[in-house]
């Protein structure tokens, strides 16, 4: 399933940059380029299509995008930085192994003082 929405989604990519990059410019930018000459469809006669493309291949990558972030979220259990820090400083607690016979860090009897 993953793999299948990941090839739409880069299959979508590539036809919404395709897209985008034949629609003639309002002038700007893109006209100062080159791109306010001919057109592909000729004058204003593709348009409509490519807007409507446009649109839809829009909806499409987002949709898939949503999909593979929530597909490749599953299963991970969202921790915050504050939990984070809480295990580690857990972890860092726990008492050392000891070896047979001998008493754990914290448990060392106390010297007399000489008082």
């Amino acid at each position: 399933m993953y793999t299948l929405l990941l090839v739409i989604h880069l299959i979508t990519c590539l036809l919404l940059i395709g897209v985008v990059l034949m629609q003639s410019g309002k002038g700007g930018l893109g006209s100062a380029l080159g791109g306010g000459g001919e057109t592909f469809f000729g004058g204003r006669g593709a348009a409509p299509f490519l807007t409507r493309a446009t649109t839809v291949l829009a909806v499409v990558f987002m949709i898939t995008s949503l999909s593979l972030a929530l597909i490749s979220g599953k299963g991970r259990r969202a921790t915050s930085a504050i939990e984070k820090a809480m295990q580690q400083e857990q972890k860092s607690n726990q008492q050392p192994v000891s070896r047979p016979g001998e008493l754990p860090a914290n448990q060392m009897p106390e010297v007399p003082s000489g008082k």
